[in-house]
């Protein structure tokens, strides 16, 4: 029999899923408290004496991968070029390597714009700039103003390639830890970020976690393989596409609400649906990330308040009555808040809506008339999710939520959003078991199973809950 642990060294909660790879069966999950302030292995411990209860006895386990967004996360800088050109492709390029993205910054760097990415402390930047043997003088004039500023961060330079040998130069002759990749926009509006997703992800094993204090880890599991958000994109993406001997889902959605930020993980062409729509900008990626870290259940439930409205959460409570800027405030100072009563329970699920409906008209594309010659036409910009085939939730409100379908739907297709090209029709999911991370760990050394084993464990929602929303 062999067992694998999958371990999610979380901000909030260290995760476990125990896998029994002959039976294909999840055996355990667990979950503690992330003590980063003491030894990282205090809640790891916890956690596994969960483990070690629910399957009988002290457990052996062949392999032990984790993933890992303590202490933060992996925080990136982005530089580009054009703010919705270069600097929009190395930003997307980190948000897919499941880093949260600090500063976006374009054009040439200012000393104002050094002295702040000084100030951000990011764990790497990301350097691009320029498509393949277009402008080189700004990714030129931007290495040169990291190398003088001397900031002791690794860059990974992913832009013009015809800059690559006097950047190289620059950086040897001044210390600076460097790696250098494929460009992240190589043609006009055309993406290459995988490349540059694993480098950061190289990266990220190699020092990121040290810095993190998460070397005490080491000796227990066999590798700390890629940053939490990367593996639940790459769940989504197995599961998406299927595995060589398992059938995919097809175009999906992941939502993922958490207390500092809501995630939507899209995995889809996102090219019109519609005939006589056309499709213009930057180039979309199939695997696609975005972050909004104004919208999260506790750390932001203030930004959340101020990025929507009093009149806007109200619609989504039963019980109006309540003090929503007073509640939103106080979870923003009890980060560890638990809703006890109904009306603690119902002002979470109001926030919940209105993350999943903001963060999703943020994550989808968007259609608008333009007037031309041959009359009215339409075009995209961004992806068409209309026609995505299932939704799948994630996080604490989604599991404890006694009607998680009504919060997924509040993110879905509106009348009254008529050019936001959001989810029309899909069956949803949950992920009651917070599975997710631990399939994109697994996903690394067995794809197959880890397909199988989502398609066994996620839940679909029921359709009287999904048709009595949509009534």
């Amino acid at each position: 029999m062999s067992k694998i642990l999958l371990i999610d060294f979380g901000s909030t909660y260290t995760k476990l899923t125990a896998v029994d790879t002959s039976t294909e069966e999840i055996t355990a999950t667990a979950k503690a408290i992330t003590t980063i302030e003491t030894s990282i292995m205090d809640g790891f411990q916890e956690a596994m004496r969960s483990i070690e209860a629910q399957m009988g006895a002290p457990q052996e386990f062949s392999k032990k991968l984790a993933c890992s967004s303590a202490a933060g996360g992996l925080k990136m800088v982005a530089i580009g070029l054009v703010p919705d050109l270069t600097a929009e492709a190395a930003k997307r390029a980190a948000l897919g390597a499941g880093a949260r993205v600090i500063g976006t910054y374009s054009f040439t760097l200012s000393s104002d714009e050094v002295a702040a990415i000084r100030e951000q402390k990011p764990d790497i930047i990301l350097l691009a700039g320029g498509t393949d043997g277009g402008n080189s003088e700004t990714i030129l004039y931007n290495a040169n103003a990291l190398a003088e500023a001397a900031l002791g961060k690794p860059i990974i330079v992913a832009g013009n390639k015809s800059a690559r040998d006097e950047i190289r130069a620059l950086f040897d002759a001044a210390g600076v830890e460097y790696y250098i990749t494929d460009n992240v926009m190589p043609r006009l509006n055309a993406l290459d970020v995988d490349p540059a997703r694993e480098v950061i992800r190289q990266v990220f094993m190699n020092r990121i976690v040290e810095a993190k204090g998460m070397g005490s880890a080491q000796e227990f599991i066999s590798g700390i393989l890629m940053p939490t958000p990367q593996a639940v994109l790459k769940a989504a993406e197995v599961l998406s596409k299927g595995s060589d001997k398992e059938e995919g889902l097809g175009d999906l959605v992941v939502v993922d609400i958490g207390g500092a930020t809501t995630d939507v993980h899209s995995l889809c062409t996102g090219m019109p649906t519609k005939a006589g729509v056309i499709f213009r900008g930057l180039e979309e990626p199939f695997a696609k990330r975005t972050v909004e870290g104004d919208l999260g259940m506790r750390y932001s439930a203030l930004s959340l308040f101020e990025a929507s409205s009093t009149r806007e959460i109200k619609k989504y409570l039963i019980h109006k009555d309540q003090d929503i800027e007073g509640e939103a405030r106080r979870r923003a100072h009890n980060i560890k808040m638990v809703p006890q009563t109904e009306q603690e329970k119902d002002f979470d699920s109001a926030m919940a809506k209105v993350a999943t409906d903001h963060s999703l008209s943020r994550h989808a594309g968007k259609v608008e008339a333009v007037y031309s010659p041959m009359g009215i036409m339409y075009s995209q910009e961004g992806k068409d999710l209309m026609e995505v085939r299932c939704v799948i939730g994630t996080g604490g409100v989604l599991i404890h939520s006694e009607d998680p379908a009504s919060i997924l739907k509040a993110g879905c297709y509106r009348t009254d959003e008529i050019n936001a090209l959001k989810p029309a029709h899909p069956t949803f999911y949950l992920d009651h078991t917070y599975i997710l991370s631990a399939m994109g760990l697994l996903a690394q050394e067995d794809e197959d199973l880890a397909v199988r084993l989502m398609k066994k464990y996620l839940v679909e929602l029921p359709e009287a809950a999904q048709a009595a929303e949509q009534s």
